[in-house]
């Protein structure tokens, strides 16, 4: 009992401690830019990875067998994966606006399970005799792992289309050719309106932009290489452990055929980014749409309450 209360005020604080977060970063980036609250955002995400680390390690402890049994689980453990990711992006890009998508994907994962899932769904119970397996920390962790970072790989695209719809029609630029003129040439060009300062503006607007598309492209370009080997390894992680358990690699099942359609979107992603050389927009809408068909495997055939998977059910 003592360590049911504490895996629920541990739960409970990690929650607030990403709600306060997010609500640091978007507020920083609406309001006020203070550098400080760079500072208590970082703080806050790494006390709540510690504290979702403790929460599953107990988890553990109490039901005496990996927590990715049934959806609060695998919820928690996304959370869990989401705030990773983001202290890793933190740590590699120093761009504190990479956390406007991380940290509140990872807090309405964690609020997804502690308050949009029935007490009774959050209790721990006994496996099922189909996940009695040393297979179910190799496959589940990897596909949990893999989503978290396609996730966050596809909402960069999304943020991508957002910025580049907002640009002006002359966007991208590289550079101001007229900012090179030399002056000495023709001294009558010295007031032309050429160097007016709204002009000056618009081009500095448009590279920036132009910046932030580009940063947002390596980025998600990135996740989605790192997520996608982790999702091949966890399908066939999962057909091996699908012949023993049922005889069969694989069986057509809601869960596998979705997790195929995953794979096969990303796929073309990184085909059209490797081999037909896409930038930006073309390929961001196959990232784009990635996003939507992860939660669909994840979350939506859970709804349908059909299929070999039984132990996610919703209904």
């Amino acid at each position: 009992m003592t360590f049911t209360i504490l895996e629920q005020i541990l739960a409970q604080i990690s929650f607030f401690i990403l709600f306060f977060v997010t609500f640091i970063y978007w507020g920083k980036f609406i309001y006020i830019n203070e550098k400080k609250l760079n500072i208590f955002g970082k703080i806050g995400m790494i006390t709540s990875f510690i504290i979702l680390t403790i929460f599953l390690l107990l988890r553990w402890i109490i039901s005496k067998h990996f927590p990715l049994s049934n959806l609060y689980e695998s919820s928690m453990f996304l959370s869990w994966s989401l705030t990773l990711i983001h202290s890793i992006l933190e740590i590699k890009s120093k761009n504190s606006w990479l956390s406007l998508i991380t940290a509140p994907s990872a807090m309405l994962a964690h609020g997804f399970a502690t308050l949009g899932l029935s007490k009774t769904m959050q209790q721990s119970i006994p496996l099922v005799p189909a996940l009695q397996s040393h297979w179910l920390m190799m496959h589940v962790t990897t596909m949990l792992i893999s989503y978290s970072t396609l996730l966050c790989g596809s909402l960069l695209a999304i943020t991508l289309q957002i910025v580049a719809a907002t640009r002006h029609k002359n966007f991208p630029i590289t550079y101001n050719a007229k900012l090179f003129f030399d002056y000495s040439l023709d001294p009558k060009l010295k007031n032309s309106e050429i160097y007016d300062e709204s002009q000056k503006t618009l081009y500095f607007i448009n590279f920036r932009k132009w910046k932030i598309i580009d940063e947002l492209d390596n980025y998600s370009y990135r996740l989605i290489s790192f997520g996608f080997p982790l999702l091949t390894i966890g399908i066939l992680s999962g057909a091996v452990w699908a012949n023993e358990s049922w005889g069969s690699y694989w069986n057509w099942d809601p869960k596998e055929t979705w997790a195929l359609i995953t794979w096969l979107v990303f796929a073309a992603y990184l085909h059209t980014r490797m081999i037909k050389g896409w930038r930006t927009k073309q390929s961001a809408i196959i990232a784009s749409l990635g996003f939507f068909i992860i939660w669909i495997c994840y979350l939506g055939v859970n709804l349908v309450g059909k299929g070999l998977h039984s132990y996610g059910w919703l209904l």
